[in-house]
Formats: structure tokens, C-alpha cells, sequence
């Protein structure tokens, strides 16, 4: 029975557990990237859990591009702000802005309840850039980045 949900493989470290979709793509600033079913050549973009714990509880969103503006690999779309930060939200696809998920207008508690799904941000018309990680590489770069974090929570324990 198809749930409309990814194929996910589970990932933990230290205190970190996810499910990463093993058939997305990721970028090293912790967006995922996935084709809309039976949508050719569109794309959805959101944010890892990683990066959604990181921001803490979703709080507001601003995307600016108009839409079918054209948007490249590392270009700013606007911002995310949780209850810990606020981040850029950069494009990690080559095309055309398909406009930004409404259903977050609503509900942006969707970000970090379902980011791998309902919580995406974006949509992009074009190919994803070439920054773009498969699951194995991303979750390589999610062990070197905890891994980081724990080594300067371990130093700042020290002083």
C-alpha cells in the first residue's frame, strides 16, 4: 500500500534521530530536494530535521522571488525563524521559483512535525544543483557535523 510516504532509512547519532528519505537529495546546508510525482522537471525543497532542531520550534517564513523568477544553486530566497534562530533559506535547485508552499501560511508547525513532507518550503521548475548530496553522502556529513558539535560542547565543558 503506497502511504505517499519516502522510503526512509533510519539514522542516529549521539542524540540525533531522524529517517533520512533515502531517494531525495540533500545540500551541505541541510535542505532536502524531491521531484513532485508526476510533476516532470518540478521539485520541492524544505529542510532537514537536522536543520529544523537546530532552528528549534518553526515561528515565521519569508520567500521573496516572484513567481517563475529564474533561481540558482546558493541564491537567498528569504528567511526561516524559530524559537532558537533565524536562517537564510537558500535555492539548492537551477530554474524557475514554482512559488512557496501554502499550506504553511496556516500551519508553520508543519516545518518540523512533517519537514519530509507536508513541511517543505518551496517548489523549484529546473534540476537540482550540483552541490546536491545522495542519502549515503549526507548522512557522512551529518556524522562529520555532529561529530563537530560534540567535540566543541566537550571543550566548552572543560573551561
Amino acid at each position: 500500500m503506497d502511504t505517499g510516504k519516502p522510503a526512509t532509512q533510519l539514522y542516529r547519532r549521539s542524540h540525533f534521530v531522524t529517517h533520512l528519505p533515502v531517494n531525495y537529495l540533500f545540500s551541505p546546508s541541510h535542505f532536502w530536494i524531491a521531484p513532485v510525482p508526476d510533476k516532470p522537471g518540478l521539485w520541492r525543497v524544505g529542510l532537514t530535521k537536522f536543520a529544523s532542531r537546530m532552528l528549534g520550534e518553526m515561528v515565521d517564513l519569508g520567500l521573496d522571488p516572484a513567481p517563475d523568477a529564474p533561481v540558482e544553486p546558493g541564491q537567498t530566497l528569504g528567511w526561516v525563524e524559530g524559537f532558537k534562530a533565524i536562517s537564510d533559506v537558500y535555492c539548492i535547485a537551477r530554474g524557475s521559483f514554482a512559488g512557496v508552499n501554502p499550506a504553511l501560511r496556516e500551519k508553520i508547525s508543519l516545518i518540523n512535525k512533517d519537514c519530509h513532507g507536508a513541511g517543505w518550503l518551496y517548489a523549484v521548475r529546473g534540476e537540482p544543483g550540483p552541490q546536491c548530496l545522495d542519502m549515503p553522502a549526507y548522512r557522512a556529513l551529518l556524522d562529520k557535523t555532529i561529530d563537530k558539535i560534540l567535540e566543541q560542547q566537550k571543550g566548552t565543558e572543560i573551561q
